[in-house]
């Protein structure tokens, strides 16, 4: 695997090596040793996996306080374009994003670690995204930023009309609320 440093601290593109032949493809996603020795020691436990359709954009979202998971996210069917915001106390990067590009196709990961909220955007007209997650969820524990947050000026690279959201992620308030929460 190829660990590919961002332009924020922590946060990492993993780049699989895939052996295709004439049968498909073999990939190895994840190696504790390989990710320990490249500076990502943490232990998963819960996977999760999602389907969206075009235009549907699932964020900005994380887990506070004992219940902050790290994750490493990937995308199975379509693209997505995924995106991390930096919310760490005192980080000399605080809400500056890191977007990549995830696919089906090119394979790719991105770690993202505690501190750090999180979402993505479907590019496709169909997108199976699955992330694996270093603590277990506490919808107690939830806190959001509002997708169209000014502060963090994210281009989804969807078109505004057509930009599906929740309504629970619609109701989010912006980056000073993580400030004032003490994030």
């Amino acid at each position: 695997m190829k660990f590919i440093k961002t332009e924020i601290d922590g946060v990492i593109i993993v780049e699989p090596h895939v052996f295709a032949d004439a049968r498909g493809y073999f990939m190895e996603t994840y190696n504790a040793d390989e990710f320990v020795a490249n500076g990502i020691p943490n232990v998963f436990v819960q996977d999760n996996q999602s389907m969206s359709s075009y235009g549907v954009v699932r964020g900005l979202h994380c887990q506070t306080g004992v219940h902050a998971q790290a994750k490493l996210v990937r995308v199975l069917q379509g693209a997505v374009l995924d995106v991390a915001v930096d919310i760490r106390p005192g980080s000399p990067t605080f809400g500056r994003h890191v977007a990549v590009e995830l696919s089906a196709e090119n394979k790719r990961q991105l770690f993202i670690p505690r501190g750090f909220l999180h979402g993505f955007s479907v590019l496709t007209d169909v997108a199976v995204f699955a992330y694996k997650c270093d603590n277990l969820y506490a919808p107690g524990a939830e806190f959001g930023v509002r997708f169209d947050d000014p502060d963090i000026g994210i281009d989804w690279k969807i078109p505004a009309d057509k930009i599906i959201v929740s309504d629970k992620d619609r109701k989010h308030g912006g980056l000073k609320d993580a400030i004032d929460y003490g994030l």
